[in-house]
């Protein structure tokens, strides 16, 4: 029965892992809400102390692994929106003069 669980969480972490290397890739947290994380990270961290509690391994390393890539796809929405945000006016001045 457990292979059920360990096989679940599996395809839920390639998943987020996926996406966390979406956006590390394109260098872009736009379209990404930081209250995901938040929530996300939340979340998991109660889920993770109440599946320890229950001694159910298949959540308890699941959810540790979310809480994990919660903290990381924040980290890095937040520095590429903000290095996003320190370009500006700039980027369209560069794009401007490229073209002519």
């Amino acid at each position: 029965m457990e292979v059920v669980g360990w096989a679940s969480s599996l395809v839920l972490l390639v998943t987020i892992v996926q996406q966390i290397r979406k956006q590390w890739k394109e260098r872009s947290g736009e379209g990404v809400s930081s209250f995901l994380f938040v929530g996300q990270a939340t979340a998991s961290l109660g889920f993770t102390i109440y599946s320890a509690l229950l001694h159910n391994w298949v959540f308890t390393v699941t959810n540790a692994l979310m809480l994990i890539s919660a903290i990381v796809g924040w980290t890095i929405t937040s520095h590429f929106k903000r290095s996003a945000s320190g370009k500006g006016s700039g980027r369209g001045a560069e794009r401007l003069g490229a073209n002519a």
